[in-house]
């Protein structure tokens, strides 16, 4: 067996997990820490003290990881060395080292928290940071706590930083392993021009020319995998020189990825995901083409969606990809991005903690006992939006209650590897009768999609039929025999028709040959309600195709077929798309009666009075509604207590809808000055800026009986302000602040408060013969302002002095004015003289 590196460090990482509870080891890619480490430690193990587990991020890296040791074993796998992933096991009673998926620990533990039979827990490439791993990891600190004090535990890692993850393991010894790693030359090949599928065909057909050896390329996503895949084939002279090009992803078929990772004996070019970045060894690679880019599902709580993202790779994983081109000598690596770009990526992409849907992890605690994340220990803790959205989803399936505690329905789900969803549509699908087909739809909707969706010009498309009931009629079609593969993928037709008969075995249930029973409309989109309850779209009105979710946010579907006109339909596979809008790949149509049959624990009746601005009077409606979603609406009459708050907003917002008559105008003048000029009492503010900002606070009994604008502008304002006053205040605002006075002439004249601080008297010069003194007001703290007018009744004179005015100006104003007006007095002394209105002087 060839010698690995890692194998220099071996008698101490032995020494260190018999003598600590938790050992940390760090080794670059290649270094041999997947196959080497766990034999190595059955050594310091009895097969009485119990077994190793190890976990590996995916089903690809568990499987081929546990055959390559059993090779060195001379053994197949399921001997010594065996493996479980979902759906598939390859143990016996001679196994002593499991190679596991991180969702079959969660689940071996919850089933037997004493981990009977395991003395050794390793976690693999622990830097990738899977929920899975993380939620594993707290579980296993926690039974150890409890239960377990000799488990051991085992972190690997080839990137992570140790300092963080040896700290949470109380201060774990942390072991480094050299690597078998030759130089690997980088070439920056910053080329901008064209789409990323152009680019890279451009730099497979460079590489070709340049270097010897397999080439690994690093496509963010199986799109890009298929789009570059034609591209490399229109490249001239690539195929004809006995080149074989491979996609690797994880949905591939293992046949499939086994020819991709093992030799072939032809040169070849392997199309992969970040799949590749460690766990897996591809042998032959000595040349790396990396894109720098990677997909990732990305948790919105807010609106309880996940968003496609392709983003920049970490340095870490782009230093991972570099290191696949020097395991076997030296490499070259070519980066589709500058010396810059790399220079100033992250150093560590985000664990999945702090991006992912939690109701899974959530759930799995609930049947821990645990409902509230502190009690654990975390690398890193469970973000709270991201808690507290997967505890509402939890709770609208039924999985916990209003204390976090799981039901027994919960504990149902969490036994099944499948999303709480789907946990929950299988489980009403065996209430109903109708197991088999909630099989299918569960495996079709966890499984790789059926329908192909074909490339065209170098790119992806992704308008394919929608309806999730179009699925199960193919699935059923395929099982009968029938022809579908011009539009459906083969592969995940079997694959899928695989895993929902291990889902129907799960369940205790028996599926007898191919047949399957009939799949209604109506009873697929009830499975479905049951396990997207949080999915239900109402169709916009008129836009076909486009819908509102119950969280107020829009979605619209991807292609065109008949949902784009049904009134609801539950929107099962969304991605949240833009900031505008999500994209609906899967769904299926509701009826409005299946709606309120199995949600109307859920259907709120909301009365809902607005005003409309548009019409510009109040609206009244009884709706019916799931969160933004409106089910029904009818009119109704609201009461006074009911349309009073909405017509004071309405004034509240629209300060013109309330019309001052003069009168009111004049109250309010009148207020104001005798508020300012006696600050010592408890004067009411009646200013615009006041009354308007809290219209409840004065109108309230006035608006009774109103529900229109034209109803407001009719009210009586000056009733309502008068209404602020007091009785007292009332009386004193008449003595203090009279709205008229009598004039010399014993004309009653009407004070002007609207104009300026001060009133203003406007009055015939010749009323006010035979008064010295400027009238006042207040008690006599205010002077109004007087203005004299000519017999044409314009102002000749503005003054607060009177007995100036006649000293003075009085002589100047009559020369002017006597000429004109010869039937009017103007006598020599006019504050001896006789006030008058008349224009014929008295005898």
């Amino acid at each position: 067996m060839e010698s690995l590196p890692v194998e220099e460090i071996l008698p101490f990482l032995k020494e260190a997990v018999l003598s600590k509870p938790s050992v940390v080891l760090q080794a670059p890619p290649g270094a041999g820490k997947t196959t080497r480490v766990p034999i190595a430690l059955l050594d310091i193990i009895t097969p009485e003290k119990g077994g190793i587990i190890m976990l590996e991020p995916r089903r690809i890296a568990a499987a081929s990881a546990a055959r390559w040791m059993a090779k060195g074993l001379n053994e197949q796998a399921g001997e010594t060395i065996g493996y479980s992933v979902r759906f598939e096991s390859r143990v016996s009673k001679k196994t002593r080292i499991e190679v596991v998926t991180e969702g079959i620990l969660t689940r071996r533990i919850q089933a037997d928290p004493g981990l009977g039979g395991v003395s050794i827990v390793i976690f693999d490439e622990f830097h990738e940071r899977s929920l899975h791993a993380d939620l594993a990891l707290a579980l296993c600190l926690d039974l150890r706590r409890a239960l377990r004090e000799d488990l051991k535990i085992v972190i690997m890692s080839a990137t992570l930083d140790c300092g963080p993850i040896s700290a949470l393991l109380d201060g774990a010894p942390v072991i480094s392993s050299p690597g078998k790693v030759f130089p690997v030359e980088e070439r920056y090949l910053p080329d901008k021009a064209g789409p990323l599928t152009q680019r890279i065909a451009r730099a497979v057909d460079k590489a070709m020319r340049e270097t010897s050896g397999d080439i690994l390329v690093f496509l963010p996503g199986a799109g890009e995998i298929h789009a570059c895949n034609c591209a490399i084939d229109e490249m001239p002279g690539i195929r004809g020189k006995g080149i074989t090009v491979h996609p690797l992803y994880g949905d591939l078929p293992f046949e499939e990825q086994e020819r991709a990772i093992l030799p072939s004996g032809k040169r070849k070019v392997i199309l992969a995901t970040n799949i590749a970045e460690t766990s897996l060894t591809i042998e032959g690679v000595g040349v790396v083409i990396d894109s720098g880019l990677t997909r990732r599902l990305q948790y919105d709580p807010s609106i309880g969606m996940n968003r496609i993202v392709t983003v920049p790779v970490s340095k870490a994983s782009a230093e991972q990809r570099k290191g696949r081109a020097g395991r076997l000598g030296p490499g070259v690596c070519y980066r589709l991005y500058g010396r810059n770009v790399f220079d100033s990526m992250l150093p560590f992409a985000p664990p999945e903690m702090s991006v992912s849907d939690l109701s899974s992890l959530v759930l799995e605690l609930a049947v821990w006992g645990v409902r509230e994340p502190s009690v654990l220990s975390w690398l890193d803790k469970p973000p709270s939006l991201s808690w507290q959205a997967a505890v509402r989803l939890l709770m609208d399936l039924g999985a916990i209650d209003k204390s976090c505690a799981v039901t027994q329905e919960g504990k149902k789900m969490a036994r099944l590897p499948l999303h709480p969803r789907l946990a929950r549509l299988l489980l009403r699908a065996e209430e109903l009768g109708c197991l088999l087909l909630g099989s299918d739809i569960a495996a079709l909707l966890s499984e790789r999609d059926i329908i192909r969706r074909p490339t065209a010009a170098g790119r992806m498309l992704s308008d394919s039929d929608p309806e999730i009931a179009t699925r199960t009629e193919i699935l059923e079609e395929w099982r009968k025999g029938s022809r579908v593969a011009d539009i459906s993928d083969l592969w995940a037709l079997r694959k899928v028709d695989r895993v929902a008969g291990q889902l129907v075995r799960l369940m205790g249930g028996v599926r007898k040959g191919n047949g399957q029973n009939v799949a209604l409309p109506d009873l697929i989109s009830q499975l479905l309600l049951n396990a997207f309850p949080d999915r239900i779209a109402q169709l916009r009105q008129g836009e076909d195709g486009h819908f509102l979710l119950p969280q107020g946010r829009g979605v619209r579907l991807t292609s065109t077929t008949g949902l784009n006109k049904s009134p609801f339909i539950i929107a099962v596979n969304v991605d949240a798309g833009s900031k505008a809008e999500g994209v609906v790949h899967l769904a299926s149509p509701i009826s409005e009666e299946l709606i309120r049959r199995e949600y109307a624990g859920r259907i709120e009746t909301v009365k809902r009075i607005d005003w409309e601005r548009r019409e510009e009077r109040i609206i009244a409606t009884v709706e019916e509604r799931i969160g933004a979603i409106i089910v029904s609406s009818r009119p109704f009459s609201p009461t006074d207590e009911e349309a009073l708050p909405v017509l004071c907003d309405a004034i509240r917002l629209s300060p013109g809808m309330l019309l001052f008559s003069k009168e009111a105008r004049q109250f309010q003048g009148r207020c104001a000055l005798i508020k300012r000029v006696f600050p010592e009492e408890q004067w009411p503010d009646l200013s615009d800026e006041r009354l308007l900002s809290d219209p409840k606070g004065w109108l309230l009994p006035w608006l009774r009986g109103l529900r229109s604008r034209q109803d407001i502008r009719n009210m009586d304002i000056l009733q309502a302000l008068k209404g602020q006053l007091t009785w007292r205040l009332a009386r004193l605002l008449e003595e203090r602040a009279p709205s008229a006075i009598v004039v010399p002439s014993g004309h009653r004249v009407a004070l002007d408060y609207t104009s300026r601080d001060v009133p203003v008297l406007a009055v015939k010069l010749q009323e006010m013969f035979g008064l010295a003194d400027t009238p006042s007001i207040a008690g006599g703290r205010v002077t109004v302002l007087l203005h004299l007018l000519s017999p044409a009744r314009r102002p000749v004179q503005i003054t607060q002095d009177l007995k100036g005015f006649w000293n003075s100006g009085y002589q100047q104003v009559k020369k002017e004015l006597k000429g004109r007006y010869p039937k009017h007095p103007w006598p020599d002394d006019p504050c001896n003289a006789i006030p008058t209105r008349k224009t014929k002087r008295r005898p």
